[in-house]
């Protein structure tokens, strides 16, 4: 198949899967916001496309699942390769090692421009020191016309660790849907006009929230090792072990699904904790759970951008988060947030602590995480950001 000369260039978007996750909704977003005509989009998984592509509003987005086996499978490499030729991309994008290797094939599409992302280290190499890794990244890097991290931490690394030339690196932040995600106080309450009541979502435990003095707690995303929701568990036994009081009105969130759900259950039966916390499962109404929520935490063993963290304080919350990756980027220590070690059980209960007994703080820290994200964080920069890459690549 050729290029059709009047139409707009097409950006083939390769990644491992469209689930989701930060990675898919920074995708999903930019496509769905992109000026129509401007360019098209088609997303290639190298395994499945799950119920998270119904997401995608832009016309004419094809979705195409290769159905990867576990390990080598030379056969969606015949596949992707078929899939390619018949969609003539200008440019093939990239996300994440798992996917990276895949650009050797764009070498044999005439004129096609290569761009890879990073969006977050590997699960089994989250500090990046994996030399393997490494050097598969550097031995590729020469068929890659730019790079894009969504961290200044991943930018450096990149330039730093495996060695890219600082010329193919571009940093782009990830946006926030700003008239999605509001904050959770009116202005009106500058008077110190008490807030309205909390309205249980549908599918929360019948008596979960205490009848007053409520502090809600809670965390945002995929059940799975990497972000670590077992060290808020063992945190907030660790809150109830020394302050027992604390039982009667704190409660505890955790929204999404994984691998890691049935662990976690049990994790929270073993801590005697059940009463207080609520594995919420996947939602779609994400704005009207943060708006419930006192402080969002984040354990996360490690991290690019996370979107939560920034939806999460353009609601107007605290975020407890721990100290790695592009996590210090977004969350400034003592001002929007408090920041901890990783897997620091302790720390993360007292931090919790120190902002569940201090609502003034909480909402002092929740108005400066609105300014800041109101400030440097909304989609259109980011798009634009993306669209300026590709036209330079061009």
């Amino acid at each position: 198949m050729t290029r059709t000369p009047d139409a707009p260039p097409l950006v083939v978007h390769i990644i491992y899967a469209l689930g989701t996750g930060g990675l898919e909704n920074g995708l999903v977003n930019i496509i769905n916001r992109s000026p129509p005509g401007r360019y098209r989009h088609a997303i290639i998984c190298l395994t499945v496309a799950e119920a998270f592509a119904g997401r995608l509003t832009a016309e004419g987005v094809e979705v195409v699942e290769l159905h990867k086996q576990p390990g080598h499978d030379l056969g969606m490499y015949v596949r992707l390769w078929r899939t390619l030729r018949r969609l003539c991309p200008a440019i093939v994008h990239t996300r994440n090692l798992a996917a990276l290797e895949t650009q050797v094939l764009g070498l044999l599409l005439t004129g096609c421009k290569r761009v890879h992302g990073e969006h977050g280290r590997d699960v089994s190499d989250l500090d990046g020191s994996n030399r393997k890794y490494q050097w598969l990244r550097r031995l590729l890097s020469p068929l890659i016309h730019r790079y894009i991290a969504v961290s200044q931490d991943l930018a450096q690394w990149l330039v730093e660790t495996v060695r890219i030339p600082p010329n193919k690196v571009t940093q782009i932040y990830n946006g926030v849907d700003h008239a999605r995600f509001l904050p959770r106080f009116a202005e009106a309450n500058n008077s110190g006009a008490a807030l309205p009541a909390r309205t249980p979502p549908p599918g929360m435990p019948a008596g979960f929230l205490p009848q007053a003095g409520c502090r809600v707690v809670g965390t945002v995303g995929r059940l799975a090792a990497v972000k670590d929701q077992q060290t808020l568990i063992r945190a907030l036994a660790h809150i109830f072990t020394e302050s027992p009081q604390q039982r009667q009105t704190l409660r505890c969130i955790l929204v999404g699904d994984g691998p890691e759900r049935a662990a976690l259950a049990a994790s929270i039966a073993d801590h005697g904790v059940e009463d207080c916390v609520w594995l919420a499962g996947d939602w779609d109404d994400i704005p009207a759970l943060l708006a419930g929520m006192d402080v969002f935490v984040l354990p996360s063993l490690g991290e690019g951008i996370s979107n939560t963290v920034l939806e999460a304080m353009a609601t107007g919350l605290p975020v407890v988060a721990t100290r790695v990756g592009g996590n210090p980027e977004l969350v400034e220590d003592g001002v929007t947030g408090l920041l901890v070690p990783v897997g620091d059980a302790q720390a993360l209960a007292q931090a919790m602590l120190v902002l569940v007994e201090d609502s003034v703080r909480c909402e002092r820290m929740g108005r400066a995480a609105v300014a800041r994200i109101q400030t440097d964080f909304d989609w259109e920069s980011t798009v634009a950001g993306y669209l300026r890459v590709y036209d330079e690549v061009l």
